[in-house]
């Protein structure tokens, strides 16, 4: 395949990345920082000391920190905001009989509303959903406290988290948080930031990635093994092949 990409010309992400060779070292170190418009500054930890600070004193450690946390922020800010669309999807499942969606499972229903302290004894599953839905949202604004969802973690993790500090308290919340922290002339301590990036990272995974995927189960049904085709073997050369990829 690749040789036939290559014969008839067709360019890949492959391609593309080899076209940046050589990369810039700064870049690849995570030592080069663009926050400010007095950048982008540039570390050497191993130059001269007047080379080993950014404009603003950060040292290399906080210039490789703010640049790991402000990705973090951004992965968690994909995955949390798809979460709050598949919520918004469960509300008008729940509101209106024309939206083309339904409420498949009602067990994981249930489920998830018994982790959300939703009651739903000798309710609706339309009533409850909704319920559910709002609650959901809810834990995007959330300022105080933490996402309920933490409570699906082992406990002993759970107070490793409380211990170090980092149960999110809103999903939102951390990820502005985040930015703020790594902003210039904010939070200087690698420390302090790395220890953040861990409390905004549990924000999806327990928060926006978690909505997404138990909201998804209600909607759509719990998956359940299947057998099919795989790899090359779905192409037929008869047919016009579409693949849906996605994850």
């Amino acid at each position: 395949m690749s040789d036939h990409n290559s014969d008839t010309g067709l360019e890949t992400i492959w391609d593309r990345s080899d076209l940046q060779k050589p990369r810039c070292k700064f870049g690849e170190q995570g030592l080069c920082c663009q926050e400010c418009f007095m950048g982008p500054c540039r570390i050497n930890p191993s130059s001269e000391k007047k080379f080993r600070r950014g404009v603003c004193g950060a040292t290399a450690e906080t210039i490789v920190a703010r640049n790991f946390a402000r990705m973090i922020a951004s992965g968690v800010a994909a995955h949390s905001d798809h979460g709050r669309q598949v919520a918004k999807t469960l509300l008008i499942a729940a509101t209106s009989r024309d939206s083309g969606y339904s409420i498949k499972d009602v067990s994981k229903l249930k489920k998830v509303a018994q982790v959300l302290a939703v009651p739903f004894d000798g309710r609706s599953k339309e009533d409850i959903a909704l319920e559910v839905a709002e609650t959901v949202l809810e834990q995007f604004g959330r300022q105080e406290g933490e996402i309920p969802f933490i409570k699906l973690a082992p406990e002993s993790r759970q107070a490793v988290w409380r211990k170090l500090g980092v149960v999110p308290r809103g999903i939102d919340r951390e990820i502005v948080e985040m930015i703020h922290r790594t902003t210039m002339g904010v939070d200087q301590d690698y420390r302090n930031i790395l220890v953040h990036a861990a409390r905004t990272a549990l924000a999806d995974g327990w928060g926006g990635s978690m909505i997404a995927t138990e909201l998804q189960d209600i909607l759509f049904g719990n998956p359940s093994p299947i057998r099919g085709e795989v790899n090359l073997g779905v192409l037929s050369e008869n047919d016009v092949n579409i693949i849906l990829h996605g994850h």
